[in-house]
């Protein structure tokens, strides 16, 4: 399923794609990022983030009852609507999925690093910040850096339990 690639090694793949002796990064074709930019580290996310959204999505989809889809049918829906009337059944776990693929790329430093260059102003991430204070023995600093990814995580987890229609003490 891809859900157990490890993402440094998602990283070294996207590397090699994207490199100018690879079969991609030799194309020099607008439409593929170039190594050391916003956009490859996007590709190498997506790699990573995929597996793990579509696992959870293709689990919560199969939990819906069989026979909504031909309730709905009958109803007259079109193929989008009896699309749309599953997915809103199974939302509770698109959005578990949406939280998995988030969590799974913001704490990610190994595939960004590798693609991306963590570089001042364009590729440098809170991840590859907190890397990069920590060697430099920025203590304080990677502390507070920290602390914003995980106040960020947190926050995004508060809004997913929102769109689940949750509320914490629940």
């Amino acid at each position: 399923t891809g859900m157990g690639f490890p993402p440094v090694v998602v990283g070294l793949f996207v590397y090699l794609m994207l490199s100018r002796s690879g079969p991609l990064g030799s194309l020099n074709a607008p439409w593929v990022p170039k190594l050391f930019t916003p956009g490859a580290m996007i590709v190498a996310q997506t790699i990573i983030a995929f597996p793990l959204v579509a696992g959870f999505t293709m689990a919560a989809v199969m939990g819906v009852d069989p026979n909504l889809r031909q309730q709905v049918q009958a109803l007259g829906a079109t193929g989008w609507q009896t699309t749309l009337a599953i997915l809103s059944e199974a939302r509770v776990g698109v959005i578990v999925a949406v939280v998995a693929g988030f969590g799974g790329i913001i704490s990610e430093v190994g595939a960004v690093m590798l693609v991306g260059g963590n570089i001042e102003g364009s590729t440098r991430v809170l991840t590859t910040a907190i890397v990069l204070e920590t060697r430099k023995g920025a203590f304080d600093l990677a502390i507070a850096l920290g602390l914003i990814l995980l106040g960020i995580t947190f926050v995004t987890n508060l809004l997913m339990l929102r769109l689940q229609g949750t509320t914490i003490g629940e």
